[in-house]
């Protein structure tokens, strides 16, 4: 069987191409996709200043936001996945064999790495069918929009940021959020269900107005003043308990260190990577800060389908994709996601049933 399918050979030269589908092997399955969303690392591996999208390899299939049917399963599955069933998928793939594997790491620290959406190894959603192994396929509602699937794999970011890796928040917090992106209005979410007091920092008003809307109690403009003096204006001298920096600004990232509150639990999940920030790193002796950062979610796929059906009348998902194109339109939507940042939210690929 033949299927439409996009390939990125390198910065700027997205192709779509008539390929042949691969054939199942035993614990694989075969999806039809229905939605796939366009992330800030896609349009960065797109432009050339990323180097997670690995097409120094051989071209690859980007797309790691994705919602699909299960239209084939191979011979030998293992899994209760069936034909018909509504699915997603993990982004960063352990193979569960390996001594990092055996010995409970993350899946970044995985020695067989593959990362979908990211390598010729692991293609992603950007096409018309894709191949996965069972072990990283998630079963969703019925009930749900394939658009809502594709929002799995971010949204676990922000709740694996929070509470992944030991963490946890309560009520009795102050959660400071630095960005109002998806992954931020994921984390946003994930505080205010827990009733901590939810500050979001972000120098787009419409990222602003949309944060009060799912979650922010209060929303502040690091352009506007001093962010620290903000802070500490609106939490009476205390700062965040909880700091979850989800923007991958370097300022921003600074910043988390002076406003976290002494004791604070720092969540570094913005992208950074292959550029050195400077902080003043002694205030984390100081301060007694807890930092951690996570590389991908390790077993939060099925804790965040129950998460986000539990929150889904709370919050509007639909809302939260800013536009739709058909597959057909590839090279517009990332017209959009890269030149229109300001109002692109998020860019959501739709394609045929």
């Amino acid at each position: 069987m033949k299927a439409k399918i996009a390939f990125l050979y390198g910065p700027k030269d997205l192709r779509v191409e008539e390929v042949e589908v691969p054939k199942l092997q035993p614990n694989e399955v075969l999806i039809k996709v229905g939605a796939c969303g366009i992330c800030g690392s896609d349009v960065e591996c797109y432009e050339g200043e990323s180097a997670e999208g690995r097409y120094d390899l051989g071209p690859y299939t980007p797309g790691h936001e994705w919602g699909g049917k299960i239209v084939e399963v191979g011979s030998g599955l293992k899994s209760t996945l069936r034909v018909g069933d509504k699915v997603t998928g993990d982004c960063v793939m352990g193979c569960g064999v390996c001594e990092n594997c055996k010995d409970g790491r993350m899946p970044s620290a995985c020695l067989n790495f593959k990362e979908i959406g990211f390598r010729p190894d692991s293609p992603g959603g950007m096409g018309e069918y894709m191949v996965v192994g069972e072990q990283y396929v998630h079963k969703i509602p019925d009930h749900w929009s394939y658009a809502d699937g594709a929002w799995v794999e971010t949204f676990s970011i922000g709740y694996f940021g929070i509470w992944g890796n030991g963490g946890y928040i309560d009520a009795s917090d102050i959660c400071i959020i630095n960005g109002a992106g998806p992954v931020g209005l994921s984390a946003t979410m994930v505080a205010a269900t827990s009733g901590a007091k939810t500050i979001v920092i972000d120098p787009l008003a419409k990222r602003r107005e949309t944060a009060l809307k799912y979650g922010a109690e209060i929303v502040l403009d690091p352009t506007a003043s001093d962010i620290v003096k903000q802070v500490m204006d609106v939490t009476n001298g205390h700062g965040g308990d909880v700091v979850v920096e989800a923007s991958g600004n370097d300022t921003a990232i600074a910043s988390v260190f002076d406003i976290a509150a002494h004791s604070g639990r720092v969540k570094l999940i913005g992208h950074s990577i292959g550029r050195k920030v400077p902080v003043e790193i002694g205030k984390t002796i100081w301060k007694t800060l807890s930092i951690s950062g996570s590389g991908g979610t390790k077993d939060f796929g099925q804790r965040t389908i129950r998460f986000m059906n539990r929150i889904k009348e709370t919050y509007d998902f639909d809302a939260l994709n800013s536009h739709f194109y058909p597959f057909s339109q590839l090279h517009d939507a990332f017209d959009v996601a890269i030149h229109e940042k300001a109002h692109a939210l998020k860019v959501m690929l739709t394609f045929d049933e």
